[in-house]
C-alpha cells in the first residue's frame, strides 16, 4: 500500500511535525523551564476543552469594539509566546520519544506487510470459498432443503386433510344417529375429541373441539331416548347398541339407574294413556280435563261396558314393560356369561377387569331389586284400576273375566319375581266377597224361580253330555284337573309348566285369551229332538222286545248306564233281553236325564268353581255356597214328590236317618220356613232370614194326582234322575273341590259329600213309593182275600181269583211303565224300585189279607201257599227282579201256622217285622189245632211284651 494511506491511519496523523527551522527556533528560545511552564499555564482552559475548538473564531469574538493598534500587538505577541512554549513542549516531548516512535513505526510497517499478506489469502479463500459454493452448496444442501421442505409441507397437508375430515364430522355423526348406531357414533366423536387435542394449536380446532362436546352431550340425550324405548318392546340388537354405546362412555352403571327410571315412567305413562284412551273415548268429547286428572281419580271415570276392555288393554301394556324388563335381565346374564367364559388377553387386564366385576355385581343387583319395585309399581296401578268401579252389579261372566285376568296377571307377578301379589291378591278379594254375596244370593232366588215354574220334562241332551263340554267347565282343562282324558294329561301337563314368558317370548300376549275363550263359548251338548238321529228316532217306538230296536254295540255288550263301560266278558242276547225288558228306555244311548233347572245349576257350580279356582282365599266361601245350591235342589225335589205322611205307617223304613238328618239340617240352616208362612221354628233375626231362601212351590202345570200318568211318574222320574245326574257331577268334580279347599276346612266338604251328595239316590225310594203305593189297588185285592174261604178240609189244585186280579194289575201297571218310557226313559235302578215297592206292597197286602182269616185249616194254608207260589211265578215273567222283595216274609207268616207252642213263642220274639195285628191273628187262628188257650195266653202275653216298649 503506499505510504500516504498508512500515515492517514496512524494514531499521530492529527500532530504535524515541527520543521527544522521551528526546531531551531525552539531550541534557540531562551529554556527556562519555570518560564515556560507559567507561560504555559498562561493559557485559557478553554484552549484545552476539545479538538473541534475554534481558536481563530474565540480570539476574533473577545475583541474589544473599538480596536487599539497597540494592545493588539501586545495581545498578539502574548498568543505567540504561549504558542512558542507549547510549541517548545511538544518538540521536547517528540524528542523524547524519538526511539519509541521509530520502533512502534517499524513495527506498523511489519503489520502492513502482514496485513497485505492476509488480504491476499483471504482472497484465495474467497475465491475457493465461491467455487464450493457453485460445485457443492447449492446443489446438494439445496436438494435437503427441499426434502426438508416436503415433509413439512406433506405433514400439514395431512394435517389439513385431518382438520377438514374433523369439520365434516358432524355430518357423518347425524347420519349414525339417524341408523341408530350409537356405539359407531360415540366411538367417532371421541376419536374426534382425540385428534382434535392434538390439533388444538390450530385456531379452527378450538372452535370444533367445544362443537363435539356438545354433540356427545346430544349423543348422551339420544341414547336416553334410546334406553326408554327398550322399555315397552325389547330388541336385542338395539339394546346391545345402547348398551355397547353406554360402555363406550364408561356409563354402565348410570345407564342402569337411567332404565329402572325409564321403567317406572314407562309403566306410569302407559297405563295413564290407556285408561285416558278409554274415558276420553267413553266421555266422547274432546275435553281436556282428564289429561290433568290423577290417575287414581281417572279410574273412577270408566264405564261398565268399557271396564273389561280396558282392564285386558291394561294388562297387555303392562306385560309388554315386564316382558321387556324380563328379556333385559336375561340379556345381562348371557352378555356375562360370554364375558365370563371369554377370559382376558392378558394380565394387564387385572385391574380393568375387577372394575367389570364390580359394575357386574352392581348391574346384577339392581336389576334383581328393580324386579319387586316394577311388580309393585305394577300392582298399585292395577289395584288402583280395580278399586275405581263398584263390580257387585257385574254380569257373572264379565266379572269371571276380571277374575281371571287378574289371576293371570298374579301369575304373570309370580313368574316375574316370586311374588305372592298381596295387594292384587286384597283388593280382588274385597272385590269378589262383595260380589259373590250379592251373586249368590240373586242365585238362588233364580233357583227358587226356576223351580217353582219347572214342569219336569227332559231336557234332551246328547248321550255322550259331559259337564266338560259347557263352557263354564272348560276351565278345568287348563287347570290340568280330573276332567282332562289321561291320554292328553301328559300334553296339558308341558304346556302349563312352560313359564309365560318363554311361552309367548315369540309374541302374543297372555292376556289375549280372554277373547279367545268368548269366542269358543258355543257348545254343543243338545240332541236334535231328543234323540241322537233320526234312526234312532224311528226306532225309540217300536216294540221294546223286538231286537230291531237295539244297536249293535248293545247286542254285542250290555253297556253299564252308570259308567258308561262296557264289561270286559260279553252278555247273553237272553240276559241282554231280559235287562232290557227293565229298562224303559227311549233313548238306546242312555242319554242322561236332566232338566234345564239342573243344566242352570251345574252351569252354576261352574261359575262358581271358576271363582274358586281363581280365588284360592275365598274357597270355602264358594265351596259352602256350591254345597247350598245343591242343597236346595234336593231340598226341592223331596218336598215336591217325596214328602208324605204314609212312610211311617208303612214300616218299610223309606227315609233313612241320614237323609232325615240332611234334610232337618237344610230346613234349619237354608230354609226360611217364616216367609213360606210355615212358622215351624223361634223367629230368626234379619241377618239370619237374609242368608236364608222361602221353601219352594211345584208348578202348578205339574200334575201328580193323575192314574193315567202314574201319578207324574214321567216328572218324578225326571225330578229323581236329574239329582242324582247333579250327585252324580258332584262326585266327579270332588277331587277338584278338595284340591282348592284350604286344609282346616275339608272335614266340611267330606261331611257334604258323605252326609248330603251321597244321600242323593236314597230319595228314590220315598218318591217312587207313592206311586207304587197309588198304581195298584190293594184294598180291593184285601176286598177279594176276604171273601175267600180258608177252612177248607180239601186240598185245592186251583188258586184263588184275587191272584189273577192282582197279576192284571201288574200287569197293566207295567204297561202304563211302558207308556211313561216312551215320554221319558226309566233307567234300570228306577224301574227296580218301582217294582221292589209294589211288590213289597203286594206282598204286605197278603200278608196283612191272610192276617184278617178269622178260621183256617190246614189245607187252607196249603191254598195260601199255592195262590203265593201263583203269584210268584206269574210276577217273574213280568220282572227281571231278583231275588222277589219280601218272598220269605209272606212265606214264613204262612208257614208260621204250623209252629208248635215253643216255636211260636221264639217266633214271636224273632220276627218283630210283623204287626201286632198280624201276630196275635195268627196265635188266634192256631187255637184249637195245635195251640191250647193257655198257650194263647201265654203267647199274647208275649206279643204284648213286645209292643209295650214301642208304647
Amino acid at each position: 500500500l503506499p505510504q500516504e494511506s498508512v500515515v492517514d491511519t496512524s494514531p499521530v496523523e492529527s500532530f504535524r511535525t515541527p520543521s527544522k527551522e521551528e526546531l531551531r527556533e525552539l531550541r534557540e528560545q531562551p529554556t527556562d523551564p519555570q518560564a515556560q511552564q507559567e507561560i504555559i499555564d498562561s493559557i485559557e482552559e478553554v484552549y484545552f476543552s476539545s479538538d473541534s475548538f475554534d481558536m481563530v473564531q474565540y480570539e476574533l469574538e473577545k475583541l474589544p469594539p473599538d480596536l487599539n493598534l497597540l494592545e493588539l500587538e501586545e495581545y498578539r505577541d502574548k498568543l505567540k509566546r504561549q504558542q512558542a512554549a507549547v510549541s517548545k513542549r511538544v518538540a521536547d516531548l517528540i524528542l523524547e520519544k524519538q526511539p519509541s516512535y521509530v520502533k512502534e513505526l517499524e513495527r506498523v510497517t511489519s503489520l502492513q506487510t502482514n496485513l497485505q499478506l492476509a488480504a491476499v489469502i483471504c482472497t484465495n479463500a474467497r475465491r475457493q470459498l465461491h467455487s464450493a459454493k457453485e460445485g457443492f452448496t447449492e446443489a446438494s444442501l439445496g436438494l435437503l432443503a427441499n426434502q426438508r421442505r416436503r415433509q413439512l409441507l406433506t405433514g400439514l397437508l395431512k394435517s389439513l386433510r385431518t382438520i377438514k375430515t374433523l369439520q365434516r364430522t358432524d355430518v357423518r355423526l347425524s347420519e349414525m344417529l339417524e341408523e341408530e348406531d350409537y356405539p359407531g357414533a360415540i366411538q367417532l366423536c371421541l376419536e374426534c375429541q382425540k385428534a382434535a387435542s392434538t390439533f388444538k394449536h390450530y385456531n379452527c380446532i378450538s372452535e370444533l373441539n367445544s362443537k363435539l362436546q356438545d354433540t356427545l352431550e346430544q349423543i348422551e340425550e339420544q341414547l336416553d331416548v334410546a334406553l326408554s324405548k327398550t322399555c315397552k318392546h325389547f330388541d336385542v340388537s338395539h339394546y346391545t347398541k345402547v348398551q355397547l354405546a353406554y360402555k363406550l362412555l364408561g356409563k354402565t352403571q348410570t345407564a342402569m339407574d337411567q332404565l329402572h327410571m325409564h321403567f317406572t315412567q314407562a309403566i306410569h305413562n302407559t297405563v295413564f294413556q290407556v285408561v285416558l284412551g278409554y274415558v276420553e273415548l267413553c266421555a266422547g268429547n274432546a275435553d281436556t280435563k282428564f289429561q290433568k286428572m290423577p290417575y287414581k281419580d281417572l279410574c273412577t271415570h270408566i264405564t261398565t261396558d268399557s271396564y273389561i276392555p280396558c282392564l285386558t288393554d291394561l294388562c297387555k301394556a303392562l306385560w309388554e314393560v315386564m316382558l321387556s324388563y324380563h328379556l333385559t335381565m336375561q340379556w345381562h346374564d348371557e352378555h356375562y356369561k360370554e364375558e365370563e367364559t371369554t377370559p382376558g388377553a392378558d394380565d394387564s387386564s387385572t385391574e380393568g377387569s375387577d372394575e367389570s366385576t364390580v359394575g357386574r355385581s352392581y348391574v346384577k343387583k339392581k336389576l334383581e331389586h328393580g324386579l319387586t319395585r316394577i311388580w309393585q309399581d305394577v300392582q298399585l296401578k292395577v289395584k288402583a284400576y280395580l278399586l275405581g268401579t263398584d263390580v257387585s252389579n257385574f254380569k257373572y261372566d264379565d266379572f269371571i273375566v276380571v277374575l281371571d285376568v287378574i289371576s293371570r296377571l298374579m301369575q304373570v307377578g309370580e313368574e316375574f319375581c316370586g311374588s305372592k301379589s298381596e295387594v292384587l291378591q286384597e283388593s280382588i278379594k274385597r272385590q269378589s266377597v262383595n260380589y259373590f254375596k250379592n251373586y249368590h244370593r240373586t242365585r238362588l232366588e233364580e233357583l227358587r224361580m226356576f223351580l217353582e215354574n219347572e214342569t219336569w220334562e227332559l231336557c234332551p241332551v246328547k248321550s255322550n253330555f259331559s259337564i266338560a263340554q259347557l263352557h263354564e267347565f272348560r276351565f278345568m282343562g287348563q287347570c290340568r284337573s280330573p276332567s282332562v282324558s289321561p291320554s292328553r294329561q301328559p300334553e296339558s301337563t308341558e304346556l302349563v309348566e312352560l313359564c309365560l314368558f318363554e311361552q309367548y317370548l315369540q309374541g302374543g300376549n297372555p292376556f289375549e285369551m280372554q277373547i279367545d275363550n268368548k269366542e269358543e263359548e258355543t257348545e254343543d251338548v243338545l240332541a236334535s229332538n231328543g234323540y241322537e238321529s233320526d234312526e234312532l228316532e224311528k226306532s225309540v217306538y217300536q216294540d221294546y222286545d223286538s231286537d230291531s230296536d237295539v244297536p249293535e254295540e248293545l247286542k254285542q255288550d250290555y253297556v253299564d248306564e252308570q259308567t258308561g263301560d262296557a264289561p270286559v266278558k260279553s252278555v247273553s242276547r237272553e240276559t241282554l233281553r231280559s235287562r232290557k225288558r227293565s229298562d224303559y228306555n227311549l233313548n238306546r244311548a242312555n242319554a242322561p236325564i236332566l232338566t234345564n233347572t239342573t243344566l242352570n245349576v251345574i252351569r252354576l257350580v261352574g261359575k262358581y268353581m271358576q271363582m274358586m279356582n281363581i280365588l284360592k282365599p275365598i274357597a270355602f266361601d264358594v265351596i259352602h255356597c256350591v254345597s247350598q245350591l245343591f242343597d236346595y235342589y234336593l231340598y226341592a225335589v223331596y218336598t215336591f214328590f217325596g214328602r208324605n205322611d204314609m212312610y211311617e205307617s208303612s214300616g218299610l223304613g223309606l227315609i233313612s236317618s241320614r237323609l232325615r238328618t240332611t234334610l232337618s239340617r237344610i230346613q234349619e240352616s237354608l230354609i226360611d220356613m217364616e216367609a213360606g208362612g210355615e212358622n215351624a221354628g223361634p223367629h230368626a233375626s234379619p241377618e239370619e232370614r237374609k242368608e236364608k231362601v222361602p221353601s219352594p212351590h211345584l208348578s202348578q202345570l205339574v200334575i201328580l194326582t193323575s192314574s193315567d200318568t202314574l201319578y207324574g211318574l214321567a216328572e218324578r222320574v225326571v225330578a229323581t234322575e236329574s239329582l242324582v245326574f247333579l250327585a252324580e257331577q258332584f262326585e266327579f268334580l270332588q277331587p277338584h273341590l278338595d284340591t282348592t279347599m284350604p286344609s282346616a276346612k275339608k272335614p266340611f266338604l267330606q261331611q257334604f259329600y258323605s252326609q248330603t251328595v251321597s244321600t242323593a239316590s236314597e230319595l228314590r225310594k220315598p218318591i217312587y213309593w207313592i206311586v207304587a203305593a197309588k198304581a195298584i189297588d190293594y184294598e180291593q185285592m184285601l176286598l177279594l182275600m176276604a171273601g175267600v174261604k180258608w177252612d177248607i178240609k180239601e186240598i185245592m189244585s186251583q188258586h184263588n181269583v184275587y191272584v189273577d186280579v192282582l197279576l192284571k194289575e201288574f200287569e197293566k201297571f207295567n204297561q202304563r211303565l211302558g207308556d211313561v218310557s216312551r215320554i221319558v226313559r226309566i233307567p234300570l235302578p228306577v224301574s227296580n224300585v218301582l217294582w221292589e215297592h209294589c211288590i213289597r206292597l203286594a206282598n204286605r197286602t197278603l200278608v196283612e189279607g191272610y192276617a184278617n182269616v178269622k178260621k183256617c185249616s190246614n189245607e187252607g194254608r196249603a191254598l195260601m201257599q199255592l195262590d203265593f207260589q201263583q203269584f210268584l211265578m206269574k210276577l217273574e215273567k213280568l220282572t227281571d227282579l231278583r231275588p222277589i222283595p219280601d218272598k220269605e216274609f209272606v212265606e214264613t207268616y204262612i208257614k208260621a201256622y204250623y209252629l208248635t207252642e215253643n216255636d211260636m213263642e221264639q217266633f214271636i220274639k224273632n220276627h218283630r217285622e210283623y204287626s201286632m195285628k198280624q201276630l196275635t191273628n195268627l196265635v188266634n187262628v192256631c187255637l184249637g189245632s195245635h195251640i191250647n188257650k193257655k198257650a194263647r195266653q201265654k203267647l199274647l202275653a208275649a206279643i204284648d211284651d213286645i209292643d209295650r216298649p214301642k208304647r
